[in-house]
């Protein structure tokens, strides 16, 4: 099993350069299937998702060409079958974003279950009921699969009964070929859902109101190719700023978005970082103690809960006690056992957290129970004193391009190491 092993207690400092978002690019890449045409794709980050999604492609039939590690051509005229296999689809989460594209272009998709990570039930009701308001038929699931056909899409007003990201992101995908308008609302606002927007958009869509609540997709007979580049990771370059200040470093991390990272921002600069701002940079620096603070996470705007592992790290070394309040998912605290392990003390009770600060963490085995969990710890064996090996980092890899040589780029001492080499050392 690969692991990464780090020597924590080097304070990072240096410039980091920021990837293209996953959670965008992992919505655009099943969006490509809408155009019947080639759709070149810039600025995608090289991460296992990408990878499992541009085989979900050419699975279909897609013509995929890698231009360079970060530009991909994709030609959606030869797409031959709308099934998705089990073994792909079970990699990511994001392979349910299939369903809205292939039903939206062809009336019919047939898509397993998704994988991904696991941290509570996460039901498609409300993707199941945004199809149906257009038109479509759900077939009771056999075999894990979910098999969609709409004779004909036409637009419909679709209530979110709760703000869901994957469901907004699907009813967009579903609803660009629908006769007359579709309007979403309570839909999810978050940066990525605006990128799905743009894109479809610059391909001939005609959506309004991504960003806000209420989105309206007025149906259109066609689509064509476009050239797209895919945003800033909003929530990569949130993890390299936690880590800059939990080993209370210096850290420019560029090519992001300022706007998106508000609400992480503030909470840093709650617990006592310091924050400069510029026009795609941002630099973080922080003292030798940092204040405690309260977290709830949110639906966009609010705190990302992809970003609370990484903040629960940082509040077992403040100062005082902090209260997490997980607003998203019901059992994203999976992790903190594995912080337990390096000294953190932490209480969980259902949704909430309390964290004792103060610690001071100490090296330990480690696992990744999923992608963000794993972000936390490497971020914890970062600042912990002594050596963590940490396993299980395809997780981490899932959704983190480069982080080794990125965090070496910054001072850190950490190495992947294969299974092989492990065997040999062993032997």
């Amino acid at each position: 099993m690969d692991k990464y092993i780090i020597r924590g207690e080097n304070r990072l400092h240096g410039t980091v350069d920021i990837s293209g978002a996953k959670n965008a690019v992992v919505a655009i890449l099943p969006a490509t299937v809408l155009a019947g045409d080639v759709c070149r794709i810039e600025n995608i980050p090289n991460i296992a998702d990408v990878n499992t999604a541009l085989e979900i492609l050419a699975e279909l039939g897609c013509g995929v060409r890698r231009i360079d590690r970060h530009t991909v051509e994709i030609d959606s005229t030869t797409i031959v079958t709308q099934t998705v296999s089990h073994d792909l689809a079970k990699k990511m989460r994001a392979s349910y974003y299939f369903i809205g594209a292939l039903l939206g272009r062809f009336g019919r998709a047939r898509v397993p279950m998704p994988g991904g990570c696991y941290f509570g039930v996460r039901p498609i009701d409300q993707h199941l009921k945004g199809f149906a308001c257009l038109g479509a038929t759900v077939s009771p699931m056999k075999d894990g699969m979910i098999d969609a056909h709409a004779d004909k899409m036409v637009g419909s007003s679709v209530y979110l009964d709760m703000v869901s990201v994957g469901a907004t992101v699907n009813i967009m995908l579903a609803a660009v070929y629908a006769e007359g308008l579709t309007v979403i609302e309570n839909a999810a606002k978050e940066p990525h859902i605006v990128d799905l927007a743009n894109f479809l958009n610059s391909m001939g869509a005609d959506i309004r109101g991504a960003g806000t609540d209420v989105i309206k997709i007025r149906g259109v007979s066609r689509l064509y190719g476009t050239t797209y580049s895919i945003i800033p990771d909003q929530i990569e370059a949130g993890t390299y700023m936690a880590a800059a200040v939990a080993t209370h470093g210096d850290v420019t991390v560029r090519n992001v978005i300022p706007k998106h990272l508000e609400s992480i921002t503030a909470k840093l600069q709650e617990m006592g970082a310091t924050i400069e701002e510029f026009d795609e940079e941002i630099r973080v620096s922080c003292p030798d103690k940092t204040r405690h603070c309260n977290v709830k996470t949110m639906p966009h705007p609010g705190f990302p809960t992809d970003m609370q592992p990484q903040i629960a790290v940082l509040l077992t070394m403040a100062e005082g006690t902090s209260i997490i309040n997980e607003g998203v998912w019901e059992n994203r605290f999976r992790y903190v056992d594995e912080l337990r392990r390096m000294g953190a003390e932490i209480q969980v009770d259902g949704k909430l957290a309390v964290v004792q600060g103060d610690s001071q963490l100490t090296g330990a085995p480690v696992k990744a129970m999923d992608l963000r969990a794993g972000a936390a710890m490497v971020l914890a064996a970062l600042a912990a004193k002594g050596v963590t090996e940490i396993e299980e980092i395809q997780f981490i890899e899932r959704g983190y391009e480069d982080l080794v040589e990125k965090l070496r780029g910054l001072g850190a001492d950490i190495r992947r190491v294969t299974e092989e080499e492990l065997v040999i050392k062993q032997a």
